[in-house]
């Protein structure tokens, strides 16, 4: 019993090693790819992925850590949660080409300088990964993803043989620094980030922090070292670019579609409906009931992302301090005629709630979009006026 056993071992050993042998032969090579960012705002950081290409026996295939399945049960409300299931994916070289060229984005290879066995290691762990119980992994923007995959795979599968220098950094940007740098033409995706993401993103990064963009994963890569029982020679071994073409950019919005417009519009909107009232001894009920409405639904999404799903760069989100949540509640209060004397306090907490803002973004505790400038200083005023003048005179 126990040599058959050890017959059906060995046999299916050799089989691997067999199987190993007849995909890739001592031609074979490993790639980083590095694409280019697209038009659009989930493209706009680009992409990395792993190429394993073997000339001599034409087996050609794409690693890809940056796909997700649509059709998984609860897609929608686990990407809102922040538990969304990335997998490694593979694909033909020349498929996977065609997406880039067809979005007219540049993709750039990186041919590693691995020997044979170290090729047939990197291959192993790639097909291990890719298997179905091993594919998935929880994704994080900044932690874990298709850029921070690469070095992480490497390392696990040549443990202790490459050497990674960030000297090519010579920076001090922080993680909203980093992600501003891609979103220049995105005003109103940078805004939704900006709003969404919380102080903990206003630290500066570590120079290994800044390899959550495939930019800066390509630099490290330029700048690595592979040691060999002699030398360390450079981890790049040939470099060249496969698409050299730049994404067909929109039209940029127009400054009258910038967040920044809009807000000082509806900022230039409250002072002059504010002057008014002052002028004719009123307050416009609607428009305090409007305020506090939108900030506080504002408030509370801002709440739920911190507090109620698993992103980690949604934590201490200090918009809250102007998107005040429970003005969702004090809303319904302030449309009424004859104001409580309560209601003057919150709005004096309200008021040093937006001092504290300022504050706040001064100090670059949290950096906030500049957009909400225009907006905190027309509420500022809005709700002096409502604490020294509006509960004196009559209500319109």
């Amino acid at each position: 019993m126990f040599q058959k056993k050890l017959v059906t071992l060995l046999f299916s050993i050799s089989f691997f090693i067999g199987f190993t042998q007849s995909v890739l032969t001592d031609k074979a090579t490993i790639s980083v790819l590095t694409c280019g960012p697209g038009s659009e705002l989930y493209t706009t950081f680009g992409h990395s992925a792993f190429r394993i290409h073997d000339p001599k026996t034409g087996f050609d295939k794409v690693y890809n850590y940056g796909t997700f399945d649509f059709n998984a049960p609860n897609f929608y409300l686990n990407f809102a949660k922040g538990k969304l299931t990335y997998q490694l994916s593979t694909t033909r070289f020349q498929y996977f080409l065609a997406e880039y060229r067809y979005e007219n984005r540049w993709v750039k290879e990186q041919v590693l300088n691995l020997n044979e066995n170290e090729v047939v290691q990197v291959f192993n762990f790639l097909e291990n990964n890719a298997k179905p119980e091993n594919k998935n992994y929880q994704y994080d923007f900044f932690f874990d993803n298709c850029s921070t995959k690469i070095e992480e795979v490497l390392k696990k599968a040549l443990p202790n043989t490459i050497t990674f220098n960030n000297n090519h950094i010579t920076s001090h940007k922080t993680h909203r620094d980093l992600i501003a740098d891609y979103t220049k033409n995105q005003k109103w995706g940078k805004f939704g980030i900006d709003l969404a993401l919380g102080s903990v993103i206003d630290k500066e990064a570590t120079k290994d922090e800044y390899k959550f963009l495939p930019d800066y994963i390509f630099k490290a890569f330029e700048n690595a070292t592979i040691n060999t029982d002699t030398i360390k020679l450079p981890l790049i071994k040939n470099e060249l670019t496969i698409i050299d073409e730049k994404p067909i950019t929109k039209a940029p919005f127009s400054f009258s579609f910038t967040p920044l417009f809009i807000f000082s519009i509806i900022s230039f909107m409250i002072l002059f409906i504010t002057y008014k009232n002052y002028k004719l001894k009123r307050r416009t009920k609607i428009l305090d009931f409007l305020i506090l409405f939108v900030t506080g639904i504002v408030g509370v999404v801002v709440l739920l992302l911190w507090f109620a799903t698993s992103h980690t760069a949604t934590y201490k989100n200090l918009n809250f301090l102007w998107a005040f949540a429970p003005n969702l509640i004090i809303a319904f209060y302030i449309t009424k005629t004859n104001l409580k004397n309560w209601i003057t306090t919150y709005y004096k907490v309200l008021t040093i709630l937006l001092v504290i803002t300022i504050i706040v973004w001064i100090f670059k505790i949290q950096v906030f979009n500049i957009a909400i400038l225009p907006l905190i200083i027309s509420l500022i005023i809005r709700y002096l006026y409502v604490i020294f003048i509006g509960k004196k005179i009559q209500n319109s």
